[in-house]
């Protein structure tokens, strides 16, 4: 299971903290029409093969709805689950059960969609030496979520944010006038942090990497084109990470991995996803 690390349980408890308030605002009024003592069983059942993930923001939602909500897991993160297994079991309380039950299922089949789309990414370029990595085309508000789930899918995680690394773009170069008045400004800041530009051709990727970058996001680039800029970089400095970037689905992966580059960012991974079938199904007792 990958790790919960103290920034994202608390980003966790956060994020169910927001959802339930959207969801539930002035109160649940059609859980009023359950009896206040009415207890209850649920079960989780996946429609679709999948690679379960979201678990630790299932949980907190009914944690925080009643402390007397049991749940017993089937699986764990990263498990893949078959369509038609039951995921969890859950027990308590009925009306707090029908109240969380949408809040929770969307969290689960929201990442579990992201760590199933990862994990065929991944599976597609086994023993080729590249990774996946994620982007920030993320859903709003649930970046360390999503990344979270690239991570139990089997990918790695790009930058954070705008924070933890530099990026240079198109328009960053054109504001500053060159690649390397991008690359020498950003020597500057010394924040010690990844600096990474994004070129466009062969040239800009002789010029990024003469001016000091660590990483080149080959944007668009052909196989034909990303084995010429590898065999660039193995001239000038193999210390320099190479990425793949710009459209790149699983038919054409393969292809890119094998030309040679470190990683391969896919935007795809968290924001086209196809949300995993879920349901719960419930029991009165």
């Amino acid at each position: 299971m990958t790790e919960i690390t103290p920034e994202l349980a608390s980003r966790i408890i956060r994020d169910v903290e927001y959802a339930l308030v959207e969801d539930i605002g002035s109160g649940d009024i059609t859980a009023r029409l359950v009896p206040d003592d009415q207890r209850a069983r649920a079960v989780v059942q996946v429609r679709d093969d999948a690679v379960l993930c979201g678990s630790p923001w299932f949980e907190e939602v009914f944690t925080q709805l009643s402390k007397d909500i049991r749940v017993r897991w089937n699986a764990a993160d990263g498990d893949l689950i078959k369509a038609g297994s039951v995921v969890c079991e859950l027990e308590g309380p009925a009306r707090p059960l029908l109240t969380g039950e949408r809040t929770a299922l969307n969290f689960l089949q929201t990442l579990s969609a992201s760590a199933t789309a990862t994990r065929a990414f991944s599976i597609a370029i086994e023993n080729t030496g590249a990774t996946i990595l994620d982007t920030r085309k993320t859903l709003p508000g649930l970046r360390l979520a999503q990344k979270y789930a690239v991570k139990t899918g089997g990918g790695m995680n790009h930058r954070k944010g705008l924070y933890d690394a530099i990026l240079i773009k198109e328009n960053h170069i054109l504001s500053c006038g060159s690649i390397s008045n991008a690359v020498k400004s950003a020597l500057k800041q010394n924040e010690n942090v990844p600096i990474v530009v994004e070129v466009e051709n062969l040239d800009e990727a002789r010029e990024a990497i003469e001016a000091g970058a660590n990483q080149l996001l080959l944007d668009n680039f052909d196989p034909e084109m990303l084995a010429e800029a590898v065999a660039l970089r193995n001239q000038i400095d193999t210390n320099i990470k190479l990425e793949a970037s710009g459209g790149i689905s699983l038919d054409s992966v393969q292809g890119i991995a094998e030309a040679g580059v470190d990683y391969i960012s896919v935007g795809t991974l968290t924001k086209d996803i196809r949300a995993i079938d879920l349901s719960m199904r419930f029991e009165m007792l």
